[in-house]
């Protein structure tokens, strides 16, 4: 199966991204994207092609684009329209098209620096799946129906698509006790975050219905997770190893004014909110399709789930109002993700984790393969879109894909040297 991403990025998206050209030490440049055309904004406003205010065109001169979140949605906006305006007939030798690169001549790099990354477990349907699939019981966190529940992970292991993902090694139990070695239980999530643009103030909660005042864009997110290293270490401080092998973001970062069109209706919520939850409008989901693809080392191509960002029962702007209330800042390129996106039917499931029920049985792949959990040179790639593929009005994210490299062979690194 050939994948192509070209349908994502029409004139209603128009993303922001971090790009270089050609050699590995080449400048990164902040760029957007029209189907298969990359373009450098840096010189289209050296052409004099894109006239800004200084204060936007320095943030936009930048290596990533941390300076430019932090201006805020208006200045986002401001951006965004004009080179819509831009882009909307490009002359093929003209001096636009000049500044422009095909998609497979630049290398996609890291868009934003990460300062915090919290991950959330935004979905009910994923809690109650995995409940079942570990413990053989549908049952939901204590504060589940009260708050989006989360922890804080490691920006460290943070990675762009396309980096490979090493196997971990680390402890876990086994029929013989707990052992030492490489996880034998790895992992995928299908998850979605929020990039943060406007920080805001230490000390002041960030009002629910502001929220999105505090978004950049969003990134799909491969929450890469060792289930026996993170089952054995969860009690009690939560995940830890198992969750901070690598964490995988599409490059390109889809604002929030390109999805505005797909706004969707929250699920009810089975009790009343806190007073720092209720939300003025019911409309605050976004009605974007994901999926997920297994590839084989042999290129066999298998779609393991088909999901919906708007099953969640949580919601982008209850992460930050939680994420805010006690005080705590969030900063230009944070991460605040969704964790697990599922639902509970059949090809809906956001993991392997909840499709094998937790490896007790196998999902059959397109090639007579099976799997409980991911091989060494198995690929994962996360896809998401919003709207008609193919029609003018798609605003896609592109993908975020990683392979499953082998593990750190310990002896061979110098294990039998430690004394």
């Amino acid at each position: 199966m050939t994948f192509s991403d070209d349908a994502h990025f029409t004139l209603s998206n128009i993303p922001f991204g971090v790009a270089a050209k050609g050699a590995e030490h080449a400048t990164p440049q902040i760029v957007t994207r029209l189907r298969e055309h990359v373009y450098f904004i840096p010189e289209l406003i050296d052409q004099g092609l894109l006239e800004l205010p200084d204060s936007i065109s320095h943030a936009l001169k930048q290596p990533d684009l941390n300076d430019f979140a932090g201006l805020g949605r208006p200045s986002h906006r401001e951006v965004r329209n004009r080179l819509q305006s831009l882009l909307s007939s490009v002359e093929p030798d003209g001096k636009v098209a000049a500044c422009r690169s095909h998609k497979d001549e630049v290398r996609m790099l890291m868009p934003i620096r990460v300062g915090d990354f919290s991950d959330f477990s935004l979905s009910r349907n994923h809690v109650l799946n995995a409940g079942l699939a570990v413990f053989g019981v549908e049952s939901l966190p204590p504060g589940f129906l009260h708050f989006p529940v989360g922890y804080t992970g490691r920006t460290s292991s943070i990675v762009i698509s396309g980096t490979p993902v090493r196997r971990p090694l680390g402890q876990f139990k086994s029929p013989d006790g707990v052992v030492f070695g490489p996880s034998k239980a790895m992992d995928y999530e299908l998850e979605v975050a929020c990039v943060v643009g406007k920080p805001s103030e230490m000390g002041k909660p960030v009002l629910i219905d502001d929220a999105m005042e505090h978004v950049f864009g969003f990134v799909l997110l491969n929450d890469w997770s060792a289930r026996d290293i993170q089952g054995l270490e969860m009690n009690p401080l939560g995940p830890f190893n198992g969750k901070s092998t690598a964490t995988t973001i599409s490059p390109w970062i889809v604002t929030v004014d390109a999805l505005e069109p797909f706004k969707a209706s929250i699920t009810d919520r089975e009790i009343a909110e806190a007073p720092y939850l209720k939300s003025a409008s019911k409309q605050n989901h976004y009605a974007v399709h994901l999926r997920v693809d297994l590839v084989e080392d042999s290129g066999a191509t298998s779609v393991l789930c088909n999901s919906q960002l708007e099953w969640m029962y949580w919601t982008f702007k209850d992460m930050i109002a939680h994420q805010t209330i006690n005080g705590c800042a969030i900063r230009s390129g944070d991460l605040l993700a969704t964790g697990t996106v599922s639902g509970r039917a059949a090809g809906t499931l956001g993991c392997l984790l909840e499709i094998t029920k937790g490896g007790k049985e196998t999902v059959k792949l397109s090639s007579g393969n099976v799997r409980r959990y991911l091989e060494d040179g198995d690929s994962v790639r996360l896809t998401g879109w919003a709207g008609e593929l193919g029609s003018e009005s798609c605003v896609g994210f592109g993908e975020s894909f990683g392979r499953l490299e082998p593990a750190l062979n310990w002896e061979a690194y110098g294990a039998s040297k430690i004394k």
